[in-house]
């Protein structure tokens, strides 16, 4: 009975091993994958969320101006079409 335990032992043993192994493994593969993924993104020039999130508050803004510019030479031009 002793040898029967010693067997099993040996074999959980051997099984722990295993799954340590294969963890380390699913760990160098997600690490490969995420270094392979940040690889690919930096050569691809994108733009940082910040980055993004300045340039649309930019453009919004310039939008406000550019309605505002055009209100004023609209009333501009019609100046002066009711002075001539």
């Amino acid at each position: 009975m002793q040898t029967q335990s010693s067997v099993f032992d040996d074999l959980a043993k051997l099984m722990t091993g295993a799954m340590g192994m294969a963890q380390g493994a699913s760990e160098e593969a997600k690490g490969f994958m995420r270094a392979q993924a940040d690889r690919f993104v930096a050569e691809m020039d994108l733009v940082s969320r910040d980055e993004f999130e300045a340039v649309k508050e930019v453009a919004a803004a310039a939008r406000i101006e550019a309605d505002a510019l055009r209100v004023r030479v609209e009333a501009l031009e019609a100046a002066l079409a009711a002075r001539g």
